[in-house]
């Protein structure tokens, strides 16, 4: 499927912090467009920051139950379970872009799952990796 849309974790945090004001207000019109276009994908690490940040991180902190409900509704979406050879994958992405490991973990799930596009406000708006086109929508 080429129309896949990998969403990093901030714009996941952003579209369910009611305290994010307009970044909340962008992220959560993406996240209503994603789903109703079936295109986000997501991955375990993304869902493992979004629990940590949204639970412990944010102004006014969500129950770790509220979290977990979250989480259980974007089992829905496609999701790369980050697993020895995606790990592999990103250490050559990392090396090969300068990227730090952790951002090379999400262009490489990304890549497994043949995503068009990666949301983040964590990379270089415009720029590709691995025919990726990352996008910050906040610009």
């Amino acid at each position: 499927m080429n129309d896949r849309i990998f969403v990093d974790t901030n714009i996941l945090v952003y579209a369910h912090d009611l305290s994010a004001g307009e970044r909340h207000d962008r992220a959560s019109a993406i996240i209503i467009s994603l789903w109703e276009a079936e295109t986000g994908v997501i991955s375990t690490q993304v869902l493992q920051e979004f629990y940590v940040t949204i639970t412990r991180k944010i102004k006014n902190p969500l129950k770790p139950s509220e979290a977990r409900e979250i989480i259980r509704n974007y089992l829905a979406w496609p999701f790369q379970i980050n697993d020895p050879e995606t790990t592999i994958l990103a250490s050559e992405i990392e090396e090969q872009n300068r990227l730090s490991f952790w951002d090379a973990l999400i262009v490489a799930a990304a890549l497994r799952l043949q995503a068009k596009k990666i949301i983040t406000e964590d990379l270089n708006h415009g720029q590709f990796i691995e025919r990726i086109l990352i996008e910050n929508p906040f610009l």
